[in-house]
């Protein structure tokens, strides 16, 4: 950086992004924006309103601290502390996964599932951060929105993002639908993005990844593992006839998780939502009549 240190925040964006771009950081010029912004308590457009203006010594400072780290692969969410799901700002930090677009798919299936029902009552088993939880329950007010988590560390962070939010839902502590506890009453739809990716994996994810906690990002089994102790006790929790299951799965998982749906007594309108990408990203499926 420069002798005189004073660096404006044109010059500072230039210089970051050649660095990040120069060590492969794939999103290297929103990443210098987002870390400069957060570093002078800016949002990301006031940085172009005044891109001549020289940092002062505490934003340098803070801004470094944050590049250093960057350049380490700690997650851009961890470092500023938050992350944007369904057009609201969760905060997340190195107990949970960072939130992802891919998630909003199952988000955008449930809020469509959900219109068939009045006053519903959801599960979000493994919640993490609470994304699916705190949206489904900002989305549909009148719904009773449940979400279980087997970390303590992560129910915490969902618990401030309920509050952020201003929504209810109610927090159970255990291993997926084992942390219910006697005499819940049927829910109407059972979501879950649970870990799936395979342990056999590790080497061939972005170094981001393996920042993020691992019991939120790996299964055995092929990364099946989870979902499939899911879909062998969700039928005794759902409201029959109708009662859904959604579950995000992994890259060439859907195939396998839909016949899982259907050998389980899940086998109604049994259907894979693709993402953006047109990965078959999301499966459901109803209870039948009978």
């Amino acid at each position: 950086m420069r002798a005189d240190g004073q660096w404006t925040v044109r010059e500072v964006l230039a210089w970051t992004f050649e660095r990040f771009n120069r060590d492969g950081l794939e999103s290297a010029r929103l990443d210098a924006e987002v870390l400069l912004a957060h570093a002078m308590d800016l949002q990301r457009v006031g940085l172009y309103l005044d891109l001549d203006r020289p940092l002062d010594d505490a934003e340098r400072g803070r801004y470094r601290a944050l590049v250093s780290r960057r350049l380490q692969r700690e997650p851009v969410a961890y470092l500023v502390g938050e992350r944007e799901f369904w057009s609201r700002s969760f905060s997340v930090d190195a107990r949970v996964l960072v939130p992802r677009p891919e998630t909003e798919t199952l988000v955008e299936q449930a809020l469509v599932t959900l219109r068939e029902f009045t006053s519903p009552r959801v599960l979000d088993v493994g919640t993490g951060s609470g994304v699916i939880a705190v949206t489904l329950a900002a989305e549909r007010p009148d719904a009773q929105v449940v979400a279980t988590d087997v970390s303590a560390d992560a129910l915490e962070v969902a618990a401030a993002n309920a509050v952020r939010h201003e929504v209810a839902i109610t927090l159970y502590a255990g291993d997926l639908l084992e942390a219910l506890p006697a005499g819940e009453p049927l829910f109407q739809l059972v979501a879950a993005n649970l870990p799936y990716v395979a342990p056999g994996e590790r080497d061939s994810l972005a170094p981001e990844l393996l920042a993020e906690p691992t019991g939120a990002l790996f299964a055995g089994d092929g990364g099946l593992a989870l979902i499939k102790r899911l879909i062998c006790a969700a039928s005794a929790h759902l409201q029959r006839p109708g009662g859904a299951v959604l579950l995000e799965v992994g890259v060439g998982q859907a195939t396998t998780v839909t016949q899982l749906m259907i050998d389980a007594g899940i086998s109604d309108r049994v259907t894979v939502h693709r993402d953006l990408a047109g990965i078959g990203r999301v499966v459901e499926g109803r209870l039948p009549k009978g």
